[in-house]
């Protein structure tokens, strides 16, 4: 039988399966989104040898996959470029000749009109002859990001950061303006991105990141990871990603020895791929760093409070959405908050400062009916409000032409 389904050009910065990571979780449920109503020829960068053996499994949802070795220490050396060509140095980290020749054959011999790029970088191969409909979802400012880096840093990399958030602002606009739609996973993001570019406003809107509900339920049975012993504290994510890094060091070093000064016996856990060396540096016999680990569910399952004291991370985080599928008590930084559809006492816990982190989790671990019921609370929360099948379905309405819908440009 013929499929009927229009071709569709799908750009992803970092190979979408398996989804082990926040930005992979989303970029694959975009996959299997577009994949419903067109054949997807994705290009991307494989920036984890490992993940090679999973471009097979992507054929479920791609009619073509193209894949880029990234090796990250080459490409940083080669993003260097950009203070010679003037542009962001995030440009160049993803520029891949290879690619942009893929792109434009399989753009011509497909005839394929419709595009999606996932993260900013990506929009540079967007200006393709054939190409009449083009959405880049953005997911956060990165450029905002790099000028928040920046107020952390002492000179030389303050000024660098400073430098790559203006000129990765410029980009965004550029590819924006060239876009028929430009995404975000907050409407504060969103707004942040209107103000600093009036000219797009109208063609800016909202797509929320979502969870898997089903997959993590606290109806899963789990043994327990953790040895005997007090309560335990979790943060999971990606140790190798500098908001999540930050966020460590601050919880073990400012946090931490608070809240054990009360309660002597609690223990912290980071839970996550390719700890940094500052991260490892901070395993001692009440904080521990596992690594890789098969499945972050029995870490969750088992943990007394799922922490995320993330200080520069933006947007919506699939780690917090995870835990309070989970029915997980969660404390959450007010960066992270932004946009976040929970209410603060009910739903999880929002901390403003280390020394509320200290008294929301003394309270939690002090009242076990209350933890019972911000999980309960949190996971109807995540029910009613976080399905990726509802925040994703903006998209068939957007390749079909439609403009973005009232709410998902007024949404803040």
């Amino acid at each position: 039988m013929a499929d009927d389904r229009p071709p569709l050009l799908y750009l992803v910065h970092r190979i979408p399966y398996p989804p082990n990571k926040g930005d992979k979780v989303r970029s694959f449920n975009i996959l299997r989104q577009l994949s419903k109503s067109h054949r997807v020829f994705m290009g991307t960068f494989v920036d984890d040898p490992d993940d090679f053996r999973h471009i097979e499994k992507l054929f479920e949802w791609c009619e073509e996959v193209f894949a880029v070795t990234l090796a990250p220490r080459v490409a940083r050396a080669t993003s260097l470029r950009g203070l010679l060509t003037g542009e962001a140095l995030s440009l160049p980290y993803y520029r891949s000749a290879a690619l942009l020749e893929w792109v434009k054959r399989v753009t011509s011999t497909q005839q394929i009109r419709k595009a999606v790029a996932f993260s900013g970088p990506m929009a540079q191969y967007l200006n393709i002859e054939g190409l009449s409909y083009r959405i880049v979802d953005f997911c956060d400012l990165d450029s905002a990001k790099w000028t928040q880096y920046a107020a952390d840093r002492s000179w030389p990399m303050s000024w660098l950061y400073r430098r790559e958030g203006k000129k990765l602002l410029a980009f965004e606009r550029e590819a924006a303006a060239a876009s028929n739609a430009s995404l975000f996973v907050t409407g504060a993001e969103a707004q942040l991105f209107r103000e600093a570019a009036p000219e797009v406003a109208s063609r800016v809107g909202v797509m929320q990141n979502g969870v898997n509900a089903e997959y993590f339920s606290p109806e899963h049975q789990f043994e327990n990871p953790y040895a005997d012993g007090g309560p335990v504290l979790v943060f999971t994510g990606a140790m190798d990603y500098w908001p999540n890094i930050d966020a460590v060091l601050w919880f073990a070093n400012d946090i931490l020895p608070l809240i054990r000064a009360r309660m002597p016996m609690v223990r912290f856990w980071i839970v996550g791929m390719n700890p940094a060396p500052e991260v490892l540096a901070l395993a001692d016999d009440v904080v521990f760093v596992t690594g890789t680990v098969p499945d972050v569910r029995p870490y969750l399952a088992h943990a007394d409070v799922v922490v995320a004291p993330l200080r520069i991370a933006r947007g919506i985080q699939n780690k917090v959405l995870e835990a309070m599928a989970m029915a997980r008590p969660v404390v959450v930084a007010e960066a992270p908050a932004q946009g976040l559809e929970a209410q603060s006492g009910r739903d999880c816990e929002i901390a403003h400062s280390a020394q509320e982190f200290v008294s929301r989790i003394l309270a939690l671990l002090n009242d076990g009916g209350l933890c019972h019921r911000m999980g309960c609370s949190a996971r109807e929360r995540v029910l009613a409000r976080y399905s990726w099948s509802a925040h994703l379905s903006c998209l068939d309405g957007l390749l079909e032409g439609s403009p973005l819908a009232a709410d998902e440009v007024k949404r803040q």
